[in-house]
């Protein structure tokens, strides 16, 4: 059976975030589908996004069955959504998300001023959401990878700890890095964990190498 991975960005949208490690995913029956924002990074508006609502809403429509959803950061919270809600998401892997938990316990370094003030023509909106999923993620029974840096201001480690707490069937991976956007610069050791995931739990087959 074919299965459908989407990989979803952070709040930038970048649309080539994801690049560097789907290149190096392959599999035979892994079909590799990018999900854009509209008005995010050159990606054309939408008449039907205007809010953060609306943007979860466009994500979460795209999203087929039987699939593996791979997130980046606030992506993570459309892929918890998507999971919540979607009874053939089959895996998910989230890389340095809030995962919709209350973060107000971490020291957590607030990336909104610089993000308003680097990325101009995004919509302000996707920063104003305070959705909470907290409650929730005991209902998520799928297997899920986390990959977290061990130094990243943005996402500490400490966050990463405590959704593998909440998420019943989670492991943790803890790769050496200071920035935030580590599954872009280091694609390689990302793409090998996510094979590896994806094989352990027979989402994926053979990979073709």
């Amino acid at each position: 059976m074919l299965t459908t991975s989407y990989f979803l960005a952070g709040a930038s949208g970048k649309r080539d975030f994801w690049q560097p490690v789907m290149q190096r995913l392959k599999s035979s029956n892994l079909i590799m589908h990018q999900i854009d924002y509209p008005s995010f990074a050159g990606c054309p508006a939408h008449s039907n996004v205007n809010s953060f609502t609306d943007l979860s809403d466009y994500v979460f429509n795209q999203i087929q069955r039987p699939s593996v959803i791979i997130a980046q950061s606030m992506g993570g919270l459309f892929a918890i959504r998507a999971a919540l809600e979607k009874p053939n998401v089959q895996a998910l892997v989230l890389v340095a998300t809030s995962g919709g938990i209350d973060l107000t316990p971490f020291n957590i370094q607030d990336w909104r001023e610089a993000y308003l003030n680097t990325y101009l023509d995004v919509p302000h909106w996707f920063t104003e959401t305070d959705i909470n999923y907290q409650d929730q993620l005991k209902n998520i029974h799928i297997p899920v990878l986390l990959i977290w840096a061990n130094d990243d201001a943005i996402s500490p480690l400490t966050v990463g700890q405590a959704l593998q707490r909440y998420l019943p069937h989670a492991e943790l991976k803890v790769i050496t890095a200071k920035d935030h956007h580590f599954a872009f610069t280091q694609p390689r050791i990302i793409a090998k964990w996510i094979e590896e995931f994806l094989l352990k739990h027979a989402v994926i087959s053979d990979l073709d190498k």
